[in-house]
């Protein structure tokens, strides 16, 4: 693009290009020019006009009358997370997130059929449930559970064959009621739960995809299910969700082209 583009200097044009950019998110990761436009409030023609050369340049992806941020982008976030430690990375967005809801945010990964707890922004809050870093759970019950079965297929298929273990009256035990409630997850993006792995607790989780759309984890809010009610846990869906697409951005995350949830659509 050139300098000496109508639409002002290089540093306007390139405060727009990222404002064209930051329109795109997890929840709306097509969009179309009209749309773009909507978002941005820059003229029309100048969007049309940017859009078209970010496609040239793979900045941007286009499918039909939608457009994507390019594949290109995820070629150039690797080098920035070189040499960077991950959990470094999603810690300040783990204590955002326990600021903003006032509750313990974690994150989970699968591990030999389980799951653990591998970040931790703990509840300043008297009344907590207790997680630490390093604590092994099972995968079958809770919200992170689901949702790392959700984006792990294989993993999943020996979950439901391997005996599902009662821990409280509302853990699931059917492999095809639970195989349904995972599927469930995936449609929508997210998991509540409450009392599944400890009676009287509650959780919300949505997942994290990393570098090569790989599911990387489950970002969680955890605690007491008198806080946190099922009402109060779907006020928080959008609130969790933003967390989540900042997470895999912060990581250089991309989110898997195939078997989009409806709620990022």
């Amino acid at each position: 693009m050139s300098s000496n583009d109508s639409s002002g200097t290089p540093l306007l044009v390139l405060r727009k290009i990222t404002g064209i950019l930051d329109v795109f998110s997890l929840e709306r990761p097509e969009l179309s020019l009209a749309e773009i436009r909507a978002a941005t409030s820059v003229p029309h023609s100048t969007v049309q006009r940017l859009v078209a050369n970010m496609v040239q340049e793979g900045i941007l992806d286009r499918h039909g009358d939608k457009f994507r941020v390019g594949v290109r982008m995820a070629h150039w976030a690797a080098p920035a997370t070189q040499g960077l430690d991950f959990l470094e990375l999603l810690s300040p967005v783990l204590r955002r997130l326990r600021d903003e809801l006032g509750e313990t945010a974690c994150i989970f990964r699968e591990s030999q059929g389980k799951r653990v707890c591998i970040a931790l922004a703990e509840t300043r809050r008297m009344l907590r449930r207790v997680v630490q870093v390093g604590e092994i759970m099972p995968l079958h019950v809770g919200a992170a559970g689901r949702v790392l079965l959700a984006w792990n297929p294989d993993v999943a298929e020996r979950v439901y064959r391997s005996g599902l273990q009662t821990m409280t009256e509302q853990t699931i035990t059917d492999a095809a009621d639970l195989e349904a409630s995972v599927m469930k997850a995936r449609a929508d993006g997210f998991a509540i739960t409450t009392g599944e792995r400890v009676s009287g607790a509650s959780g919300i989780s949505a997942p994290i995809f990393g570098p090569q759309a790989e599911l990387y984890g489950a970002l969680t809010v955890m605690g007491p299910a008198m806080r946190m009610p099922y009402d109060v846990c779907a006020s928080w869906v959008e609130t969790v969700l933003a967390a989540a697409e900042e997470s895999t951005r912060v990581i250089g995350g991309t989110i898997p082209r195939e078997g989009l949830p409806i709620s990022w659509i």
